[in-house]
């Protein structure tokens, strides 16, 4: 049985409603023992935005953009360049593993998440209609009715510009929705490739980190155990190890 892949559906729904800006909202790495969290956030232009008569649209549906755990590295990669190609704007953030710490895994998600979002607005605020004199518009005087939020998950407090009415949580948005999606593929993409790096450090080599990428594999917790834990490991995740 072949698996169903995410489409434009809930966007096609509030861009009729007559927001022009949906953002797809996503985290990657909330789970892992080692490493920062990373949010992504990612929105399309409407059909009728899309250049060279919707060509970058069908484009983005033929893609197969999914859930990024569903993906292989290899397709994550192909797929990361060509969102980044055909998105109108996108947007990674991260919260260090002091921050995780020091705040919790929650309210870590939370601020990476805001920051994603407020990078994308802040994008389109600088090449809106509203830049007059070379000033920027303050995100306080963009009207909320034209940006939406879609969020795999769960609602976001205290987002610039953005009201919790102008946002809506997706319960497995990453297999539902095409923004979802996407900005979990790029945030996906970037978590991966800084634990690869991390892992090359030889201090680091021994906890796998290119293979399992920070999450609580058997092999990665026995070298916990064995090693002890370093500066990228989240104390209240591995305190009973």
């Amino acid at each position: 049985m072949s698996k169903t892949l995410p489409t434009f559906s809930l966007e096609k729904r509030l861009w009729k409603k007559g927001y022009k800006y949906v953002i797809g909202v996503d985290e990657v790495g909330r789970g892992a023992l080692a490493g920062p969290l990373v949010a992504g956030a990612v929105f399309f232009p409407a059909p009728r935005q899309f250049k060279i008569e919707n060509l970058k649209f069908k484009i983005v549906k033929r893609l197969g953009i999914d859930d990024s755990k569903r993906l292989s590295p290899k397709k994550r990669l192909k797929l990361a360049a060509e969102i980044k190609d055909c998105c109108q704007n996108y947007a990674i953030a991260s919260e260090s593993v002091e921050t995780i710490n020091r705040v919790g895994i929650v309210k870590a998600t939370e601020k990476a998440m805001r920051k994603a979002i407020g990078s994308v607005i802040e994008q389109w605020n600088m090449n809106n209609e509203q830049q007059k004199n070379g000033k920027k518009a303050k995100l306080s005087t963009i009207h909320s009715s034209l940006f939406f939020v879609l969020v795999d998950g769960f609602h976001i407090k205290y987002i610039p510009g953005i009201g919790l009415k102008n946002q809506k949580n997706i319960f497995d948005g990453d297999r539902k929705c095409i923004s979802i999606a996407a900005a979990s593929i790029l945030a996906k993409v970037y978590r991966d490739n800084l634990m690869e790096k991390l892992a090359k450090k030889p201090k680091y080599k021994k906890y796998g980190w290119e293979r399992n990428k920070g999450y609580g594999t058997k092999s990665h917790i026995l070298a916990i155990k064995k090693y002890g834990l370093t500066k990228f490991h989240r104390k209240l995740f591995v305190k009973n190890f």
